[in-house]
């Protein structure tokens, strides 16, 4: 690992302690996924056997089910608690206002449903990962899609100026397949000056299940940096 990778590591793992902070006794927790969430879900292993915590978490992939498991985190569903006390979850772009990018580990439309349902709404992440604007540095927008409305979703992409691009696997034959059984087009397009009209236009396409644009739905953002983590809310 170089030294940039490094600090920032570290970094990610100071953002998900402080999340991790907010767990309490009996609190319902939706676990995102990646690996930023991937450390608040090992900490709040440890936290709930230290301090012998009666919690309970929805995980939003089959990532994060196993590591939850693996972790010693008891497991329950949305069917069982439909209304969660907090989620914690990382994000791959984060704009002043908090509004985000998410989805670049494909489980954009579980993270969403699990952040919707929760009381508060936690991110944690690296400083690399705020900008000015998003879509910064062509970074792309994931949307999930239905796969018999694949080639039209990207059709109707282009006639909104994006540049959409299925998503491939790496390791296997053909296209990336979320855990609902749906595929990610990546779409880009540049700069994005209202990320809320982007969404609604986005969401408004046949075929979109849903976008990675989480528009203000962070409670607190926890960005580690260097030497310390800072904390803003909405």
């Amino acid at each position: 690992m170089n030294p940039k990778q490094d600090w920032i590591e570290e970094a990610k793992k100071k953002a998900a302690l402080r999340a991790v902070e907010h767990v309490k006794d009996k609190f319902i927790i939706g676990l995102g996924s990646g690996s930023t969430a991937a450390y608040a879900i090992e900490e709040l292993g440890r936290k709930i056997k230290r301090d012998q915590l009666h919690t309970l978490a929805v995980p939003t992939s089959y990532q994060a089910f196993m590591l939850a498991i693996k972790s010693g985190i008891p497991i329950t569903t949305l069917d069982e608690n439909p209304v969660l006390d907090l989620a914690i979850d990382g994000a791959d772009q984060i704009d002043k206002e908090s509004n985000l990018i998410k989805g670049m580990g494909g489980a954009l439309a579980r993270e969403k449903i699990v952040a919707s349902a929760s009381r508060k709404f936690i991110i944690i992440a690296d400083e690399t990962k705020k900008v000015n604007i998003l879509g910064e540095k062509n970074h792309p927008v994931p949307l999930e899609v239905i796969p018999f409305a694949s080639k039209s979703v990207m059709l109707k992409i282009k006639e909104t100026g994006g540049t959409p691009t299925l998503r491939e696997g790496t390791g296997k034959v053909g296209p990336i397949i979320t855990d609902n059984g749906n595929v990610i087009v990546d779409a880009e397009f540049g700069p994005i000056q209202e990320p809320a009209k982007l969404e609604d236009r986005l969401n408004s396409i046949p075929g979109v299940v849903e976008t990675g644009l989480f528009i203000g739905m962070a409670d607190i953002v926890y960005l580690g940096t260097r030497s310390t983590v800072e904390k803003c809310e909405r």
